[in-house]
């Protein structure tokens, strides 16, 4: 335990929900939520206006529509996250060394081990520098809390919760946490409370006043004593710069249950791959392949297999995971498949059996569709194989029209899509247009920046002033002409609309729309 609150640790405000309202004028100040839209998705952020509802992480989607039909329903842009979350985490290399990220959107960091702060004076200005360094870069704000140990610092962010500031003076931490409530500490999660709500604990002053004899009888020597220890205010970890990473997974889970052997190999198989990806970015391999099966009953099944040694072939996931799978019984329905790979190591060794298999699988062309793949086995055309009705336009998701430029996905169904163009340093909300799926002039797009480099004059800012819809031409040609033309865009606008309200009823992604 220190003697100062040298232990920052800063938590971003409803960092997804938070992300998506910077991008788009037309949903500041109204719900937010990012998740799954899927019959069984689940919510992974909820903006605060969306919080007054009710709505929570990991709360069932479907619920959380329920609780507030007229939110906006996104699909996350992890790329987006990332590119904030680097920008951030370049902040607080600038204040020390030693930074630990948790997630995208949380960290510690150990000010003292940077020389930033020796006392409670320094580190409180420290931490107001980086929240206001932070909404200058990412235009998004963050809470920070201070203490002289990580435990404290958590709970001090939580209580600055949103976009504040909590130093807790050491001393001060017993009297503090005395009155919280049990679930505040680290390890307590929802069984282990309702033991000690049984027991009669119910707030940190309990769990003190019980002692330690009394919780390792309740909870075991491990548990019961690390947990007297943090009732108490005592948390000595370190900040520890770098974290190895134990296991890189995925997992799907799909709207209705999966029955067909043939299509459960084959999605086991995607999963496979688009683990092997992540594995080799971040820079592993893996020993031991592992196979998770959530069946209809929401019963679980994992199942291992260790290799000779570490690899990060696909094709050798692949043969893995599929001779697990044989293991698994699969009659009653799937729900939930999972592949991961554990035994990290940052080095690869060949499996000489499995190379003949991989080469082989080489020469094949990957799909992420086995109908298409057999489609392009059996010679069909180019065009028939990446035919553009087939695009799917995620709600939240950017794309860039030919004649209105940046915009986002509000909603899709029906073979419509609608799209709100607006950018993300624009002062009033965008307008809103109605396309065909497979319309020519409609292409994804990446994200652009939440915040305007200096000096730069934005599209959004440009539009605003000409009033015109540039084209993405350069020498300011104009998209829309006036007279006629005008009245024209003006009539297609208002059928737009309707046309928007029909294509959205029943779809999932229809939330988005309904809310901007």
């Amino acid at each position: 335990m220190r003697a100062a609150p040298t232990i920052l640790h800063l938590d971003m405000d409803a960092f997804f929900a938070a992300a998506e309202q910077a991008s788009k004028p037309s949903l500041r100040g109204k719900p937010v939520v990012v998740g799954g839209l899927g019959p069984r998705g689940v919510v992974s952020t909820a903006s605060y206006e969306a919080r007054r509802f009710g709505i929570r992480s990991a709360m069932p989607m479907a619920q959380a529509r329920r609780l507030c039909p007229n939110a906006a329903y996104l699909v996350p842009r992890f790329q987006l996250y990332r590119t904030i979350s680097e920008q951030v985490m370049e902040l607080l290399g600038r204040l020390s060394p030693l930074v630990e990220p948790l997630s995208l959107d949380e960290a510690f960091v150990d000010l003292e081990a940077g020389g930033v702060a020796f006392g409670s004076a320094a580190a409180r200005e420290a931490g107001e520098r980086l929240r206001r360094d932070i909404r200058a870069v990412t235009g998004l704000s963050g809470s920070v809390g201070l203490a002289g140990s990580k435990m404290l610092a958590k709970i001090a962010s939580e209580q600055a919760k949103p976009d504040g500031l909590v130093l807790m003076e050491p001393g001060t931490e017993r009297a503090l946490l005395a009155p919280m409530s049990v679930r505040i500490l680290p390890g307590v999660g929802p069984a282990t409370g309702e033991h000690l709500r049984r027991a009669g604990m119910t707030t940190v002053a309990d769990l003190f006043e019980a002692g330690e004899d009394e919780l390792v009888r309740l909870l075991g020597k491990s548990h019961g004593a690390s947990l007297h220890r943090m009732a108490s205010g005592y948390d000595d970890r370190p900040v520890v710069a770098e974290r190895d990473a134990k296991s890189v997974s995925v997992e799907d889970t799909f709207d209705v249950d999966l029955h067909d052997r043939l299509r459960i190999t084959g999605e086991v198989g995607r999963l496979a791959d688009r683990c092997v990806q992540r594995l080799r970015a971040s820079g592993h391999s893996g020993r031991t392949i592992v196979l998770k099966v959530r069946r209809y009953d929401f019963s679980t099944l994992t199942r291992s297999e260790t290799l000779r040694g570490p690899t990060d072939d696909p094709a050798v996931v692949r043969e893995a995971a599929a001779r697990l799978l044989e293991s698994v019984d699969t009659t009653g329905g799937v729900r939930l498949l999972g592949v991961g790979v554990t035994g990290l190591t940052d080095y690869t060794q060949e499996d000489l059996f499995a190379q003949a298999a991989g080469e082989q699988g080489a020469q094949e062309p990957e799909s992420e569709d086995p109908a298409r793949a057999a489609e392009a086995e059996a010679g069909a055309p180019a065009e028939a194989v990446e035919a553009p009705a087939q695009r799917r336009w995620l709600a939240g998701h950017d794309v860039r029209h030919v004649e209105y430029g940046p915009g986002w996905v509000q909603g899709s169904g029906v073979g419509r899509v609608t799209v709100r163009f607006e950018t993300p340093t624009a002062r009033v909300p965008g307008r809103v247009r109605t396309f065909k799926v497979d319309d020519p002039g409609l292409e994804p797009s990446e994200p652009l920046p939440l915040v305007e480099r200096a000096g730069a004059e934005t599209a959004a800012q440009a539009e605003e002033e000409t009033g015109a819809r540039t084209a993405g031409q350069t020498g300011g040609e104009a998209a829309v002409e006036g007279g006629p033309g005008m009245g024209g865009e003006a009539a297609a606008e208002v059928r737009s609309g309707a046309v928007g309200q029909a294509a959205t009823g029943g779809d999932p992604e229809a939330g988005g729309e309904a809310a901007a």
